[in-house]
């Protein structure tokens, strides 16, 4: 991360140009990298670490919640995207992959139609699970 460009850091999900510029920022002042360091020494562990279940056929793909699911509570609904690689976010947006979308969706549906993100129900989601 200290010698990432901003090329490299705009690569990953949700990183754009102005947050990669202050995390260059951050690491060219020397006391957030002696602090780095401190930490470091402390035993903090800064490897990322992705325990997948299953294939991670979600890797890389990010999930909006809307309305209510017949079945599955949110709570499990993002359970089952993050085992599989993915992510669950609040809001739609042209990076997003899929809307799974219940009973009363709203303006997230609303958006997720006006930017052609694929809508997934209840069932087609758990299709895609199985």
């Amino acid at each position: 991360l200290r010698q990432a460009t901003v090329l490299q850091l705009t690569a990953i999900h949700e990183i754009g140009e102005k947050m990669a510029d202050h995390i260059i920022k951050f690491f060219e002042e020397p006391q957030n990298n002696d602090f780095v360091e401190q930490l470091r020494l402390a035993g903090v562990n800064f490897e990322a670490v992705q325990a997948l279940d299953e294939d991670g056929r979600f890797l890389g793909k990010t999930f909006v919640l809307t309305g209510t699911l017949p079945t599955l509570s949110r709570t499990e609904a993002t359970a089952i995207i993050e085992r599989l690689g993915g992510r669950a976010s609040g809001s739609v947006s042209k990076k997003t992959d899929y809307v799974l979308a219940g009973e009363e969706a709203g303006s997230k549906l609303d958006k997720a139609n006006k930017l052609n993100i694929p809508i997934l129900n209840e069932e087609e989601f758990r299709k895609m699970v199985e």
